[in-house]
């Protein structure tokens, strides 16, 4: 799977996985990976995991960095009412199997957030996101190279806040961006 290069970002490179749907005529279908994160998200299916992490496996062990990874930090949730959270659980599973060493609470949200796919305006997600991000332990981070994992990427703000965050306050090396599917909106 060659995977999708995000768009510029404070990252120094950012990859999606896969797009979340695929164009039909007069519609649209998930892909296999968006039907599978679908099932984890919203049907609560934790059988999904693994599928998942196969393929997020498969996809790393392809770029010429993977080996230099080190940490792995997961970003932190909107939705904390689900019974369980698909980002932190995936990114879980991924270092178990790799030589990555997950950091679950390195990156705290210190407000809580609207769910972000709501919100179509970019101003209105920007100032949602200033500042509502921390790090804990920085010194687990320090001069690291970080895989920063999440789900979806829609408009990449979520994704500029973390890693902005990440560099300035934990001193992390250099930050890589790795999503599971891209959106195909703009914002």
């Amino acid at each position: 799977m060659p995977g999708i290069r995000l768009p510029q970002g404070p990252w120094r490179v950012g990859w999606a996985i896969d797009w979340h749907t695929r164009a039909l005529p007069g519609s649209y279908e998930r892909t296999e990976l968006g039907e599978l994160l679908y099932r984890l998200k919203y049907q609560f299916d934790r059988e999904q995991i693994a599928p998942i992490v196969e393929i997020v496996i498969s996809f790393l062990s392809q770029l010429i960095i993977w080996q230099k990874l080190q940490v792995i930090v997961p970003v932190p949730p909107s939705d904390t009412s689900r019974p369980f959270q698909p980002v932190l659980e995936i990114a879980r599973a991924i270092a178990e199997r790799t030589h990555l060493t997950i950091v679950p609470d390195a990156l705290v949200k210190i407000r809580p957030t609207p769910m972000l796919k709501d919100i179509e305006d970019l101003e209105q997600r920007r100032q949602l996101l200033q500042g509502a991000f921390a790090v804990q332990r920085p010194e687990l981070l320090r001069r690291k190279w970080v895989l920063l994992f999440d789900d979806l990427y829609r408009s990449g703000i979520t994704l500029e806040y973390a890693t902005r965050t990440l560099i300035e306050q934990g001193g992390v090396d250099r930050v890589y961006a790795l999503v599971l599917t891209k959106t195909r909106t703009r914002v």
